[in-house]
């Protein structure tokens, strides 16, 4: 009786299946991407200030394990912080940080109350965010969020007083088209309105 020979598999097609496979991984899976604050974080340094900081110049923010907000130790909503803050940044109420042994100047271009009891210039108010490890990342984020659009919205405002244009519409056209007196532009207003925010160690 003869015998029947054994045919071989194709293995080009296992390859080929294979391959497909992996190109169907590859486009319905998604990825994980990092997602975050874009801030530049400062250099550390050796020398230790002695600045004092008056506790006018210092707003508050601490957001606790239930997710509840408290601004000087006050309850309010998370859509409150971005009010709060640039009330607190745009106070005006004393003299700017000595500059190359300067006395500091009153805020020429600050439109708020001039509270005594508030911060003394922007260059002086400091805001401190402080959450708690039971905190949820998506509150820390809105937070963060309200708190950028606070010194957005003072810099877009004082951009079109003095440059007719956004402080947006500036780095935009900046990205476009980079040049010097744009940039100069920019760190005008950043340092009119820098970011000054502090993060001490979260609530355990």
């Amino acid at each position: 009786m003869a015998r029947r020979e054994i045919g071989e598999i194709n293995a080009g097609s296992m390859a080929d299946i294979a391959f497909l496979l992996l190109i169907f991984f590859l486009v319905t899976t998604t990825m994980d991407v990092d997602s975050g604050i874009a801030r530049k974080l400062p250099e550390k340094t050796d020398v230790q200030s002695d600045v004092i900081v008056k506790e006018k110049n210092v707003m508050d923010i601490v957001v606790n394990r239930n997710n509840q907000l408290l601004v000087e130790n006050e309850y309010v909503k998370v859509t409150d912080v971005k009010r709060l803050a640039m009330k607190f940044i745009d106070n005006g109420g004393g003299l700017g940080t000595p500059i190359d042994d300067k006395p500091g100047e009153p805020c020429d271009y600050c439109g708020g109350d001039k509270d005594p009891n508030s911060s003394d210039h922007p260059s002086k108010a400091i805001i401190s965010l402080q959450s708690d490890r039971g905190t949820s990342y998506g509150m820390y984020i809105s937070i963060q969020n309200e708190i950028e659009g606070a010194y957005t919205e003072l810099r877009n405002k004082l951009s079109k007083k003095l440059y007719g244009r956004s402080y947006d519409e500036l780095l935009n056209d900046y990205k476009d088209n980079p040049s010097k007196s744009l940039q100069d532009r920019l760190d005008d207003l950043k340092n009119k309105y820098p970011q000054i925010i502090t993060e001490p160690e979260p609530i355990k």
